[in-house]
């Protein structure tokens, strides 16, 4: 339904309005309100925010129709206004037009013009609301959804593409908060939500600084992926930064002893990008998979805190810029021979 407010001092238009539009009235398709000057308009706009259109005469006592332009533009860019005026002259009309007016209609009226000009301008701000609702869902879709998979939708023809999968040389990351479930013990949900919220946003800070993306969040840890050039070294740099952040902070409360640590797994090499999930849910996840990210989960869950361990040929690869020290040899989960890990201090 669009809702239409008529603004004119002869008040005998209104019925002539609902005389003329009662068809679409009763099918529900026009809603029609009516003031007699533009402060009337102003007072009925206060309780209907939800007003499409304003169809105005401009000489009103109180306020005239170009006062009310004015205001109205200021107030809500949506709505638009159809000047309806017998002083149709050209210094009227630049007026009009120079305040927002979206069209102009000279009395007396034909209304089967003024049917077409409403129509064409509901379907304009029809537009306008469509693609600010687009770019609000926009807006949520990326905070659900790493900006890698919208460029993904976004590039290619998606249906015939969400089963396609390739082969990358990547490093990835899991970050775990240690002992993060102390603290729900003590707290209210909220605020170990919050809580939550906040430690993730200091690692994601760090890893997009390293041109990183975050995976996903799995429950109070994330995994990360780095691609590109020196996608270990960043790999590496974004999870040094985050660990001496963590550890920087201060234990949150005497109840829960909690105090905010990480535990990192990192491994570097060939794995499987693309779709994962259920055709049939309707539920896919755009992650990586293989052995080199299993095995980067398992060193993570080998990790103490505030500890990061990576495989003895990313120490290698690492170089004189890197500080690490050897841990041993880790039997590790579904791995049928002892790895030797190391440990990166700066």
């Amino acid at each position: 339904m669009a809702k239409i407010l008529v603004v004119d001092d002869e008040e005998d238009l209104e019925i002539l309005f609902r005389q003329k539009y009662r068809q679409k009235i009763r099918s529900g398709e026009y809603e029609m309100l009516f003031a007699l000057n533009g402060q009337q308009a102003l007072d009925i706009l206060k309780d209907h925010g939800d007003v499409d259109m304003i169809l105005s005469d401009i000489n009103m006592p109180v306020m005239d129709g170009l006062t009310l332009l004015s205001n109205t533009k200021e107030k809500n860019p949506l709505l638009k206004t159809i000047i309806i005026s017998a002083y149709g002259d050209m210094e009227n009309i630049r007026k009009a037009m120079n305040l927002g007016a979206f069209d102009f209609v000279t009395k007396p009226v034909d209304f089967q013009d003024l049917e077409i000009t409403m129509e064409k301008t509901l379907g304009y701000i029809n537009q306008l609301k469509s693609t600010l609702q687009a770019l609000r869902e926009n807006n949520i879709l990326k905070m659900y959804v790493d900006e890698t998979v919208l460029n993904f939708m976004g590039g290619k023809e998606i249906e015939t593409a969400l089963m396609e999968n390739n082969t990358i040389e990547a490093t990835v990351a899991f970050i775990d908060l240690v002992g993060f479930t102390k603290i729900s013990e003590n707290e209210d949900p909220n605020t170990v939500v919050g809580l939550l919220n906040e430690f993730f946003d200091l690692m994601v800070k760090e890893i997009i600084e390293e041109k990183g993306s975050v995976d996903k969040f799995i429950g109070d840890a994330v995994m990360a992926v780095f691609q590109g050039p020196d996608h270990l070294s960043r790999a590496v740099n974004a999870c040094i930064a985050i660990r001496d952040k963590m550890d920087a902070i201060p234990e949150y409360s005497e109840a829960s002893h909690f105090k905010p640590q990480v535990s990192i797994g990192i491994n570097s090499g060939e794995m499987v990008s693309g779709n994962i999930g259920s055709k049939s849910l309707k539920r896919l996840d755009y992650t990586v998979v293989g052995d080199t990210v299993n095995v980067a989960s398992r060193l993570q869950n080998a990790a103490s805190g505030s500890q990061i361990l990576v495989l003895d040929r990313c120490a290698q690869a690492l170089g004189d810029g890197f500080k690490v020290n050897e841990v041993g040899e880790l039997k590790l989960k579904n791995k049928s021979n002892p790895v030797k890990v190391f440990e990166v201090i700066s």
